[in-house]
């Protein structure tokens, strides 16, 4: 008879070893699978991903494995996807198989149970969610209408800048950054400043620093119980907290006290448009479907609050850091600017479309800091793709970062940031080509790549235009700490600092 003290530890071997053979027996070697490095029992390549940058550990395994490569994480099949024309097989010729998202822990306790667009499963009311998205809160004319919004938090920050400029004060362009994507998100979509007295902010980088991060119960549904890392209490009172903050904005809506369309230029931000929505059909061709209600709001709501600032952000220092690793590049884009602009003048939403240089260096950085240095699919049914057969309810995992820097697409320079390389080809972000889809493509691209490149382009444009920067202390670009951390986004591990000097003739 086993002593008590002794049961659980022997029940759990048992779990294990029975795991064991399970796995074995499943896993005898499949010659209909991509090809992949052995796997260990129970686990399978999860020891080889963590503590790491998964990007990078799996753009090193594809080189030996091959660009369409097999993995078994935990208990989940997976398929990694390392090159461009494997990302078109999968993302176009056989997208209808590969456009569903696999489902998260983080999803269900925070995101209103996928409710949202970005983490819905395939199918009618996913395809409802991208329509309402495309036609009423993401169309041409509304991003234009939010042009006065953008330009109001893009001067708050210059302004700042230009005191600390002449206090010849070092900067944090990172906080900065931060600050300027969210008080323009704050005000598209929740029709209020970033100052107002809320804490959804700091709620939300939590919860994407959470949904980045590796969860055991996302692999290992049979550890989740245990919650051995605790992150099923800190999602639930995340969600929870979330949900209070979301509650309070919607309430002040629909009581029209928050000066919501009338504060920021006359646009109705994304609270107006869905209440507006509220207790309608989801699919307005089928009054059968599901209706309307404050959760889906809600979840809608997260999406675009968290998508907007997160990316816009990442990207926004992503430019400014190589532009400062490269002074050339710095040179051109500020002779541009005072070709295109002038120096007593700042730069407005018109001027964009005539800055070519900055739009290749900004393909540029998108090319090696994708917004998401992977984005995942699951296979909603059984496919033979390449000669392989993918099962149902694999995650197929599409390495963006290492799509930006295959030689073979971008030739032997292909880890040097050189936006030139742009003149002499058409690669466009849209989705067409897949040497370079930074926002993902097929059913699944992000629907916000208008509004999001629109903010983007404008703060580059304007700092950049407003002051020269240097790097603090006498470092120079060679020493510029360039590495990131990894998770939804990608940002940069350290913050980018600099100290500016204002150049303009005219004043704010």
């Amino acid at each position: 008879m086993v002593p008590a003290i002794l049961a659980l530890p022997v029940l759990f071997l048992a779990l294990a070893l029975t795991l064991t053979i399970l796995f074995l027996i499943s896993k005898h070697y499949d010659r209909s699978l991509p090809p992949g490095p052995p796997a260990f029992p129970v686990f399978g390549n999860l020891p080889m991903l963590l503590g790491k940058s998964p990007h990078r550990t799996l753009q090193a395994m594809a080189q030996r494995y091959g660009p369409t490569m097999s993995l078994q994480l935990g208990q989940v099949p997976v398929v990694v996807v390392s090159n461009s024309e494997a990302a078109e097989v999968f993302l176009k010729t056989h997208d209808a198989a590969f456009a569903s998202r696999p489902k998260m822990q983080a999803s269900d306790c925070v995101l209103y149970g996928s409710k949202g667009l970005v983490f819905s499963e395939f199918g009618p009311y996913w395809r409802s969610m991208r329509r309402l998205f495309t036609s009423q809160l993401l169309s041409a004319s509304k991003v234009s209408s939010f042009a006065r919004a953008r330009e109001r938090g893009v001067k708050v920050a210059v302004k700042a800048i230009k005191k600390a400029a002449g206090r010849g004060e070092v900067v944090d362009i990172s906080e900065l950054v931060n600050n300027v994507a969210e008080d323009v998100v704050y005000r598209i979509v929740l029709g209020r400043s970033r100052h107002d007295e809320f804490h959804l902010a700091s709620l939300l980088h939590e919860a994407i620093n959470l949904a980045g991060a590796f969860n055991v119960a996302d692999y290992l549904p049979w550890l989740g119980s245990f919650d051995f890392q605790g992150f099923t209490r800190r999602l639930k009172r995340l969600g929870k907290a979330i949900d209070q903050e979301l509650e309070k904005i919607i309430e002040e809506h629909e009581k029209g006290s928050s000066g919501g369309c009338h504060a920021w230029g006359g646009h109705r931000d994304f609270i107006d448009i869905l209440l507006s929505l509220m207790n309608q059909p989801v699919d307005p061709r089928d009054e059968q479907s599901q209706v309307m209600d404050r959760t889906n709001i809600k979840a809608l709501l997260l999406d675009s609050i968290a998508g907007s600032f997160e990316t816009s952000a990442t990207v926004i220092i992503w430019v400014l850091s190589e532009l400062l690793k490269h002074p050339r590049v710095m040179r051109n884009l500020q002779d541009e600017l005072i070709s295109g602009v002038g120096l007593n003048k700042f730069v407005q939403e018109t001027h964009l479309a005539n800055l070519s240089y900055l739009d290749i260096v900004i393909k540029e950085t998108l090319r090696l800091h994708p917004p998401g240095a992977i984005v995942t699919r699951e296979s909603t049914k059984d496919a033979m793709v390449n000669g392989y057969r993918i099962r149902e309810k694999t995650l197929i995992i599409i390495n963006l970062w290492a799509i930006g820097r295959d030689p073979k697409a971008w030739s032997n320079n292909a880890e040097e940031y050189y936006p030139e390389r742009f003149i002499t080809n058409n690669r466009d972000y849209r989705g067409y080509n897949f040497e370079f889809i930074p926002f993902g493509a097929g059913s699944r691209i992000c629907p916000g790549i208008h509004l999001g490149l629109t903010t983007v382009k404008l703060v580059v444009a304007q700092l950049v235009h407003c002051f020269n920067w240097e790097l603090p202390w006498n470092m120079t670009p060679d020493e510029l700490d360039m590495n990131e951390k990894y998770g939804l986004s990608s940002p940069r591990a350290k913050n980018l600092l600099a100290v500016p000097t204002y150049r303009l003739t005219c004043e704010i």
